[in-house]
């Protein structure tokens, strides 16, 4: 299982990532990381509303109300245009942070 200390920078990434694809409430993303994560990873709920209220604090994500398919209101995200922009941002550092730990785990680091 992968430690939440080396995945905590990357929250952002994958919950503006999830919303790239359409507006959903936190209950939702999390079964959304759950399901694509399976046993490697399992993040807490905290952590997850932390990060969908700081990201909304960024400007990142817009929050409205609305009703799920089962019918409870609920609260909505969506990513905002400087939402978008980040999430591009955030993708070319973790490929560009991916690439370097790639050297040292594979040895070519010299």
């Amino acid at each position: 299982m992968i430690s939440p200390d080396a995945i905590r920078g990357y929250v952002d990434l994958m919950v503006l990532s999830l919303l790239r694809e359409g507006p959903s409430y936190a209950y939702k993303l999390a079964q959304q990381i759950a399901a694509a994560t399976g046993k490697d990873y399992a993040m807490k709920q905290t952590t997850l509303y932390s990060a969908v209220k700081r990201l909304e604090s960024a400007g990142f994500l817009a929050s409205f109300p609305d009703v799920s398919e089962s019918g409870k209101p609920r609260t909505y995200y969506k990513i905002t245009e400087t939402g978008s922009s980040h999430l591009e941002q955030k993708i070319v550092e973790w490929r560009e942070t991916k690439s370097v730990v790639d050297r040292f785990v594979e040895g070519t680091n010299r």
